[in-house]
């Protein structure tokens, strides 16, 4: 059977994935969520001419020569001069405070001398406005955030600049993990002699949260068909991410157990490595069940290639294009026939200018180089050799 590609394997599952539902979410919960609908402003900001330094508010002719004005109030950030400023007058002002009627100009603070009830204005004042028209950051009715936008810090602040308290995201979806295999044990417990520790689960689960879905990890059912299917059956979730038991050997059950409880495959292994038996699949209310391998590196690689955007589907976004080109430091071989995501470094060089260099041991196996790794270098099916200083694609991890 001729496997899929990363590509047609992305749109065979995303094809799966149902709409998002919403939810409102507080401002101080919603970093990382996706917007189901655009955050429009409900006013003008500022809302008035606003000055954007400390100094006098004057008209622009009574200064023009240098002048003494008579000093005739002042306006403060959160509470305006009442009343206008007439030829020969001036008020003190401080940034951010509304420039008083009749003004249309702030000298700084370092061009004026006061004296008294009055102001004395340089001759050599310079002529910047230094104002902050109304409305010169968005304007009432302004579509600040487009729906699919992923919110952020940056995007909060925006928001809440325009008085928004809550924002309608979609909803957070509920991902369970299964890591299966009888050699699996719990950090912190005691390893047999033919154990290894469960680094897979957790790892997900981190990776699951900065997505912006809940994870919920399911106690390890070991290489028991009937118990995979009785801890998937007794599970609440929007997405199944299962760890191992995704090749075709003995005690590879997963598949069995989840074709047992009605699930249809979609995707059963794409041309890439490491990740190979990466598989998806629906049970029979369409809840998704992505199947990645157990090597820590290849559900990792597969989890930012599939997953990510799965997640990000659920909640009504979308990723983009996530890679780009990198000078290569090293080498690189000629490549097989399937796609190849190889864990490297990407660093600035010794002129400043940003490298990406490989590991030389790529086995999937090896936890301590997937920690180590900041980058996927791509390599397209029979690409050929790269060397030192040649470009290649790469794509930065979204942990």
């Amino acid at each position: 059977m001729k496997l899929p590609t990363v590509e047609r394997a992305l749109e065979a599952i995303l094809a799966q994935v149902g709409p998002p539902g919403v939810e409102d979410v507080g401002l101080a919960h919603a970093d990382g969520r996706w917007l189901a609908e655009a955050v429009r402003a409900g006013r003008d900001q500022p809302p008035f001419d606003a000055s954007a330094m400390d100094g006098w508010a004057v008209r622009d002719a009574d200064v023009r020569d240098g002048a003494t004005l008579r000093i005739v109030g002042e306006s403060v950030a959160g509470r305006g001069m009442a009343g206008r400023v007439v030829a020969g007058e001036t008020a003190r002002i401080f940034t951010g405070a509304p420039v008083p009627t009749g003004t249309d100009r702030v000298v700084i603070q370092e061009e004026v001398e006061r004296r008294g009830d009055h102001a004395v204005f340089k001759p050599t004042a310079s002529e910047g406005r230094n104002i902050r028209s109304r409305g010169c950051d968005f304007r009432e009715g302004e579509i600040l955030l487009e729906a699919g936008a992923r919110v952020n810090p940056w995007r909060l602040a925006l928001a809440a600049s325009a008085g928004v308290a809550t924002l309608l995201c979609g909803r957070r979806p509920m991902v369970a993990i299964l890591a299966t295999g009888d050699e699996l044990v719990e950090p912190g417990q005691a390893a047999g002699p033919d154990q290894i520790y469960n680094s897979g689960a957790p790892s997900l689960a981190a990776f699951v949260a900065r997505q912006g879905a809940a994870a919920q990890v399911l106690a390890s059912s070991g290489d028991d068909r009937t118990a995979i299917a009785a801890a998937v059956s007794g599970a609440t979730f929007d997405v199944l991410v299962t760890i191992g038991g995704a090749s075709v050997g003995d005690h590879d059950l997963v598949k069995p157990a989840l074709r047992d409880l009605g699930a249809v495959l979609h995707v059963e292994g794409v041309a890439m490595r490491p990740g190979k038996p990466v598989w998806f699949a629906t049970l029979p209310d369409g809840r998704a069940v992505l199947g990645l391998p157990g090597n820590p590196a290849s559900a990792l690689v597969c989890a930012e290639l599939f997953l990510a955007p799965v997640l990000a589907r659920l909640q009504g976004g979308a990723l983009g294009e996530r890679f780009e080109t990198t000078t290569l430091s090293g080498t690189l071989p000629a490549n097989g026939p399937r796609d190849h995501y190889i864990r490297a470094v990407a660093a600035p060089g010794p002129d400043g200018a940003r490298r990406v260099t490989p590991f030389a041991d790529q086995d999937s196996s090896l936890v301590s180089v997937m920690a180590a790794a900041n980058a996927l270098i791509r390599r397209l099916p029979f690409a050929e050799a790269v060397a030192d200083g040649e470009t290649v694609s790469v794509m930065g991890p979204s942990l």
